[in-house]
């Protein structure tokens, strides 16, 4: 006797999105699913979008973005203000840094090498450089 097939919500994160589909595929579909959306997944943080060292599925999506053509950027270690007069997104190459963005406090973001990060415009923080960076960036 087959047993009846039953819909289950599978979680998907698309970006920093999270979207709720139902499945009726096998177990092993769902987690693989999930697993690949999860991938993909960014997180934002005080207004600053992070995505985790992307793994090699997102590497293409570096090369469309033209990140190896954009400047270069680095810093020994250090702390400083800063003020964002335009969205940037920077991918960095080597470093750790603690940003924190004004009007939260002793909140912060980290991010280290291998994050794509994006900036909003008019954002005022302070750059906390723990590890000297090195990154590509991109004004828009």
């Amino acid at each position: 006797m087959a047993s009846p097939m039953v819909a289950t919500p599978v979680q998907l994160r698309t970006s920093s999105t999270v979207r709720l589909s139902f499945s009726s595929s096998s177990p092993r579909r769902r987690f693989a699913a999930v697993r690949a959306s999860a991938e993909a997944m960014a997180t934002e943080k005080l207004g600053i979008r992070v995505e985790r060292n992307p793994p090699e599925s997102r590497l293409s999506r570096l090369s469309e973005l033209g990140v190896r053509q954009w400047p270069k950027w680095g810093c020994e270690k250090s702390k400083f203000p800063w003020t964002y007069s335009a969205k940037e997104t920077c991918y960095l190459l080597q470093g750790k840094v603690k940003v924190y963005p004004q009007g939260h406090g002793e909140e912060f973001v980290e991010i280290a090498a291998g994050d794509l990060v994006v900036f909003p415009k008019g954002m005022s923080c302070t750059w906390d450089v723990a590890e000297a960076v090195d990154k590509h960036y991109n004004f828009e």
